[in-house]
């Protein structure tokens, strides 16, 4: 949902404008910005609600974007950010943590921290997931702990992989339980990633195990297009046996490989009705979403669509298939 555009805002009145629109949402901060080639501000911010995570992409000129312990005493409201930048690079500093960000770096730190900024310079956009810290539910001190080495979590790639998903998906899920269970995804990724690297040993397993299942989905879906995805592969990256894998699944109603088969068809059926593929061919397509075989992926395109892949992409992509 687009929450905010300086397009529709006279020059003179966008930095004000900006600020107003971000306070509403994020609490009290700082804004200081950088002009365009045009000397003017330019931003655009979409949001979208997964509770208990709202979703924010920012895209424009640079600016630098900061709060400190004087704005959590302004408004009480203590806030966890996760962030990354997915265009230009950008910089991160927490306190006397200093980093560089770019596409596969994340950040992430509270309002209670002290000093945080997030900053780009130039043309560029930031990708952040922001929720009450009281819903994510770890000590403060935790939270402080992970965030000047969330580079070194086995979780930090797939929440950022999550996150670029939902980025993809959020226009067509924006309410309802799918938007829900989404949610508490995002929660229990978010929950890991701070036990990986902010916990005493104790609470990392104990939040390892209950956020096992959600890792488990988080780290499929950023690899479905390989074609040696598979439950052997899942259990071993995730430090279990095949039959505990197998037994986590069942626990929560998923029959793994056949979940791992049905979204690969989904994906190749998505590329297949999309104009930006039209020139591969069909096998090309199949390949890049872990199928190796074209007759194996035909027969299970058929079985899953009631159509073969070559029938499915005639009517997808005709003249009157909108109409």
């Amino acid at each position: 949902m687009l929450l905010f555009d300086t397009d529709g805002v006279p020059p003179a009145d966008r930095v004000d404008a900006y600020r107003e629109a971000v306070v509403t949402e994020t609490g009290s901060c700082a804004i200081d910005h950088e002009p365009g080639a045009d000397g003017h501000v330019h931003k655009r911010i979409k949001s979208w609600h997964f509770a208990p995570f709202a979703l924010y992409h920012t895209s424009g000129s640079g600016f630098r974007y900061w709060q400190t312990a004087r704005h959590l005493r302004q408004d009480s409201w203590n806030t966890v950010s996760i962030v990354t930048v997915p265009a230009g690079r950008g910089g991160f500093i927490w306190n006397d943590h200093q980093q560089d960000m770019a596409a596969r770096d994340l950040a992430i730190t509270n309002k209670s921290a002290g000093y945080w900024e997030v900053n780009w310079t130039g043309t560029g956009a930031t990708l952040c997931l922001l929720a009450d810290a009281a819903h994510v539910g770890l000590p403060d001190s935790m939270i402080h702990t992970a965030a000047p080495h969330v580079a070194h979590s086995p979780v930090t790639p797939l929440l950022l992989d999550h996150m670029r998903a939902l980025r993809r998906g959020a226009d067509q899920i924006t309410e309802g339980p799918v938007a829900d269970d989404l949610g508490q995804a995002t929660l229990s990724l978010v929950r890991a990633l701070i036990a990986s690297v902010g916990a005493p040993p104790d609470t990392r397993r104990e939040i390892a195990e209950e956020t096992r299942f959600d890792r488990v989905l988080a780290y499929v879906r950023a690899h479905l297009t390989d074609p040696d995805l598979t439950p052997a592969r899942v259990a071993a990256v995730h430090n279990i046996s095949l039959r505990s894998l197998y037994r986590l699944c069942d626990e929560h109603g998923l029959g793994l490989a056949q979940w791992i088969i049905r979204r690969r068809l989904e994906g190749a059926r998505r590329d297949l009705a999309a104009p930006e593929h039209a020139h591969r061919t069909i096998e090309a397509v199949a390949r890049s979403w872990g199928f190796t075989s074209p007759t194996h992926f035909s027969r299970r395109f058929r079985e899953a669509f009631a159509t073969t892949p070559r029938a499915w992409r005639a009517t997808a992509t005709s003249p009157t298939a909108g109409d």
